[in-house]
């Protein structure tokens, strides 16, 4: 098999010496090529390249920002997807049942090879981009945009310094009043408002260390998308939410939440612009966001 080891070296867990590692055990069985990210959407590049020269799968060793530029580049081709988790977080990687260790996620790469474990997942887009996991819109992706302002820290304090992002972001966020976010479904009918709305590909949202942020367990990799609104960010509405999402995992029943599953397009519109992240990584600011669900359009080895 023809595979590209597509390396975002800036990614917090890895080095040098995981990367020589990971590729010669590849190299045992595969013809192997490596690439070296060196800038935003430089990975989205890399792979739709290796695409059309044929290559069979690309295997990325980064975190879910890398992960997320290769499905992009892949989409609606014939060569595969792969991850070996190298971020902070790993999302993806860990929802999908792979070792968090890359090492270890290595041998896993290789038995699912050898047992022929690849099929295609769905996807789904905002505005044109694709995400695997979700798509948030409002108070989550001012936290992100935050943490990216200060990559510095996300890379040496991790965790730590998320949760600090996330009450310095939610502080600011109680000194301005702003519009509401409204969701509509594909017959324009408004499902919900609120000050955060998070689409899901995938669940759970995020990981708080080991322990999954899960809202809506349903929400699977084949299954259309699940969104949920939050109306308010006060501390007696969000509290709940937070509780109900790292014990029981369901938010379905929490009175802090909105709920909508079965989704295959959704419209977000604010007044004021709103800022929006696609995987983790922070997009732009934008008042009108269109959603839509495309199954099985991304070949994945899992």
């Amino acid at each position: 098999m023809k595979i590209l080891l597509l390396v975002n070296s800036a990614a917090s867990s890895v080095t040098a010496r995981r990367r020589v590692v990971i590729q010669k055990v590849l190299s045992a069985d595969h013809e192997v090529e490596l690439a070296m990210t060196t800038r935003r959407g430089h990975a989205d590049r890399l792979a739709r390249a290796a695409a059309s020269r044929g290559i069979d799968l690309v295997v990325v060793l980064g975190g879910d920002g890398t992960l997320n530029e290769a499905a992009n580049g892949l989409v609606k081709t014939e060569t595969a997807l792969a991850v070996l988790p190298g971020g902070s977080t790993n999302v993806f990687a860990r929802t999908i049942g792979i070792p968090n260790d890359p090492i270890d996620a290595v041998g896993h790469l290789l038995e699912a090879l050898a047992q022929g474990a690849i099929s295609r997942i769905s996807l789904s887009s905002a505005a044109g981009r694709y995400f695997l996991f979700n798509c948030g819109i409002g108070f989550d992706a001012a936290i992100v945009k935050r943490v990216e302002e200060h990559s510095i820290w996300k890379r040496w304090a991790g965790h730590p310094f998320f949760i600090y992002a996330t009450l310095n972001t939610w502080v600011r966020s109680q000194k301005r009043l702003r519009s509401p976010i409204s969701v509509f479904d594909d017959n324009a009918t408004l499902l919900a408002q609120g000050k955060l709305v998070v689409v899901l590909n995938l669940n759970p949202y995020t990981f708080i260390g080991n322990r999954g942020f899960d809202l809506v367990p349903e929400v699977t990799l084949n299954a259309p998308l699940g969104v949920v609104t939050l109306p308010s960010l006060s501390m007696h509405r969000l509290l709940p939410v937070i509780i109900q999402a790292l014990s029981i995992g369901d938010v379905r029943n929490t009175r802090g939440a909105i709920v909508h599953t079965g989704q295959h397009k959704l419209v977000i519109k604010s007044a004021q612009p709103v800022p929006y992240q696609i995987d983790g990584e922070h997009m732009k600011d934008t008042t009108r966001l269109e959603v839509n669900w495309e199954p099985d359009i991304l070949k994945l080895v899992h």
